[in-house]
């Protein structure tokens, strides 16, 4: 099968991990959210592209699922010395890869072209595509004020109560080279297992992106976040909460709306009421996990594609 998969960070990572390595998938191509995308030090960070690749190239911490396996961090042991700002950690492997991704940048480069260069000096098989190649920033509306993502979710730990998100520059941000084709190609397109509402949510503002979903003949498949109503890692149940929407796949269903067609979710939650559904242990701590996720959510579309 040829598979699209909208993804996020770790999470979602995971998933399409288990999609490249299951068997099953002749063509892959993710597509990632850049919503949390932001400066640093005068650097573009792109967190959720570096984990996908990090994770799709075997070079991804294992314990912690983001950054670099065997970082060393000289780089941020010396700017803390000089009084610099250290809430957000950049070790100096993944220093290495923020400092040329900025420098093409600023040579007129785009970062979807960048990306793909970096996956193919990784070895990465799969085509990994920024949603998009213009700005887009999640701001994120809290009882602190407005809050930049990368400000709420690293450096104030989601502690803040939301009221609500908005995607800055999606209005106008047209999908980056690839991604609509690769939506219109694909005979199954997945949403990871990511923040429905930070992560998913800044792809699908994309009005292009959101069109194809609609537009395709595949099947549109979600994986739910939540493992006994709760988010395995991330803020989506408390975000979930402050927004006043039910922590459950119901809701996670009603709000991706007439872009999905089913859901893959875990034995331990009631299905979405509304559309068709699988049940799976969908916890991915092996590698094992994570093929046996890909591999139900992949029998799902088969199981639509057959109907």
């Amino acid at each position: 099968m040829k598979v699209a998969a909208l993804t996020g960070g770790v999470g979602g990572a995971k998933f399409v991990l288990g999609l490249e390595a299951c068997g099953d998938v002749e063509a892959l191509t993710a597509i990632v959210n850049t919503g949390d995308d932001f400066r640093h030090l005068g650097l573009h960070v792109s967190p959720d592209i570096d984990t996908l690749a990090y994770t799709l190239s075997g070079k991804a911490n294992k314990v912690q699922g983001w950054g670099r396996e065997g970082e060393s961090w000289a780089f941020l042991d010396a700017l803390k010395s000089l009084g610099g700002p250290d809430w957000f950690m950049l070790g100096d492997g993944d220093l290495a890869l923020h400092v040329l991704r900025s420098h093409r940048l600023t040579q007129g480069e785009t970062l979807s072209a960048i990306t793909a260069d970096f996956a193919r000096a990784w070895g990465i098989g799969a085509a990994i595509l920024p949603m998009s190649d213009d700005p887009v920033a999640t701001m994120l509306d809290t009882v602190q004020g407005e809050l930049e993502f990368q400000h709420y979710f690293v450096e104030q730990r989601c502690v803040p109560v939301v009221r609500a998100v908005r995607f800055a520059g999606a209005e106008t941000a047209k999908a980056a080279p690839g991604v609509v084709d690769a939506i219109m190609a694909a005979d199954a397109v997945m949403i990871a297992p990511s923040n429905p509402y930070l992560s998913v949510d800044p792809i699908l503002a994309i009005a292009e992106i959101a069109d194809a979903l609609r537009a395709t003949a595949a099947p549109v498949i979600a994986i739910s976040p939540l493992v006994g109503g709760q988010a395995v890692k991330g803020p989506t149940a408390k975000l979930m909460g402050e927004l006043g929407v039910a922590t459950d796949n119901d809701a996670i269903a009603t709000h991706y709306g007439d872009v999905i067609d089913a859901m893959l979710h875990d034995v331990s939650d009631a299905p979405p009421s509304a559309i068709a559904a699988r049940a799976t242990p969908t916890l991915m701590k092996s590698r094992v996990d994570k093929i046996r996720v890909a591999r139900e959510a992949l029998q799902l579309a088969r199981e639509l594609i057959g109907r």
